[in-house]
């Protein structure tokens, strides 16, 4: 276990312990005593183009109606999300709430535009909901999108991780009785078997953005024992185990698609979708699309199964998102925010919110009775929020300028214009000087990603 996930344990304990007696004094708490003095509070948040955004939406008019709060919604597409908020909070402007991808944590606490948790129940301690109940949180979850440096700030809300999507008819007429459980029985069992006849093993979306950064190049980094940065932060992707990381991606191209560097999500999954690839490793988030007949062609052949392992183990990508109260909010939009997020986030209401198409990270839910039949990537998304990466990418502030580095370089590797060698090193160079300027190596900021 890392520094920081103990860490954020221990806040967590710390916190949970606090909520028996914020019960105590508020015998009978609810949402609605708790809101009154906020009511006609409007509360401004972003939110995405995507399904779980959509399922709380659905959700939201009970909470206006209990409440008297009104939720301002701002929708914005992913790839507008960063700037727009980052433009809000330096021109102190009009959001109460701060949508949190993995790789900004460290951004936003950095710059103080989020509020610790433990400051909302200190100001606010008739707002917390004595169910809050941190340890329902998948430990994981909780600290990679929901923690900096031992300090909770959000409550992980619209949270993925990578899995494996088959088509198990394919694979059952190839011989295969399941899916492959390592990348060494893909490419010298699975890939020659299932690539013939026009069709392909495996599609590994690899487009030259944040695709080709987080879901393809580090997807293959880290289960072959690499990482970005060693502990002293300079670059670890010459390393022998970074490297076999890379150059395995290169060799398992001959079972992928021709084109696949251009394949963004979407091409992807409308490959393994209309029956073209065998297995995709992709978002949670997407089994909804796959699943449904109008988007898929495969039905009753879709099966889901943990990411394959490496020499390394099982370390899936980690997607998604948490909510925290802005900084910059007033006093009753502070009080407003944190009442909506432990709302949306909530045990009571994981349910409906996974109903819905939202992907909670509360452990109960889950252990419900029959959610893995109505749910069937509901058994692969448990298994691979046991134990994982959280700075899969790294989530300090140059993520971005990193992140664009990666993609070119790891895109010309990917093409043959440059060896895995001369692209490693290249990226390796180009991150450092990124991370010098930063003021990472003279001690102005801390070595925590």
């Amino acid at each position: 276990m890392n520094i920081r996930l103990k860490s954020a344990l221990a806040l967590t304990t710390a916190l949970t312990v606090v909520s028996p007696a914020v019960a105590q004094d508020q015998s009978g708490w609810s949402l609605a005593e708790a809101a009154e003095p906020y009511a006609g509070t409007t509360v401004d948040v972003v939110f995405l183009l995507r399904p779980g955004y959509e399922a709380a939406k659905e959700m939201i008019p009970a909470f206006e109606e209990e409440t008297g709060i009104e939720i301002n919604i701002t929708d914005l597409p992913y790839e507008n999300a960063l700037g727009e908020q980052v433009r809000d909070f330096v021109a102190q402007g009009d959001l109460d709430v701060a949508l949190i991808d993995l790789v900004w944590i460290g951004n936003f606490a950095q710059n103080d535009w989020i509020v610790p948790m433990a400051a909302i129940e200190e100001q606010f301690p008739d707002i917390i909901d004595p169910d809050l109940d941190l340890d329902d949180f998948f430990p994981l979850v909780l600290d990679a999108f929901g923690s900096w440096d031992g300090t909770v700030y959000g409550l992980p809300f619209d949270n993925y991780s990578g899995l494996l999507f088959y088509n198990s008819c394919m694979l059952e007429e190839a011989g295969f009785d399941g899916p492959p459980e390592t990348w060494e029985a893909v490419m010298d069992d699975y890939g020659p078997a299932l690539t013939k006849d026009g069709k392909y093993a495996y599609a590994l979306q690899s487009k030259r953005n944040e695709t080709q950064s987080a879901d393809s190049f580090a997807r293959m980094i880290w289960p072959f024992g690499g990482s970005f940065l060693d502990a002293e932060f300079r670059s670890n992707l010459s390393s022998e185990e970074s490297l076999a990381g890379l150059n395995f991606r290169q060799e398992l191209m001959q079972y992928m698609p021709e084109g696949i560097v251009a394949y963004d999500h979407a091409e992807a999954v409308n490959a393994l979708a209309q029956g073209d690839v065998a297995f995709i490793t992709e978002w949670s988030s997407f089994y909804s699309t796959l699943a449904d007949p109008d988007t898929s062609r495969i039905g009753e052949c879709l099966a889901i199964a943990p990411e394959p392992a490496g020499p390394a183990g099982r370390k899936p990508a980690l997607g998604g998102f948490s909510l925290a109260v802005a900084e910059q909010a007033d006093d009753d939009e502070k009080a407003a925010a944190w009442l909506f997020i432990q709302w949306i986030t909530s045990k009571e209401n994981a349910r409906q919110y996974l109903d819905l198409g939202g992907v909670p990270a509360r452990q109960s839910v889950y252990e419900e009775e029959g959610i893995a039949e109505s749910f069937p990537f509901v058994p692969a998304l448990v298994e691979s929020w046991q134990e994982g990466v959280p700075e899969f990418r790294p989530r300090f502030a140059e993520w971005p300028e990193i992140s664009e580095v990666v993609q070119q370089y790891g895109t010309q590797m990917m093409l043959g214009e440059i060896t895995v060698e001369e692209g490693a090193e290249r990226i390796g160079t180009e991150m450092e000087a990124i991370l010098d300027k930063a003021g990472y190596y003279d001690g102005d900021k801390p070595l925590i990603q």
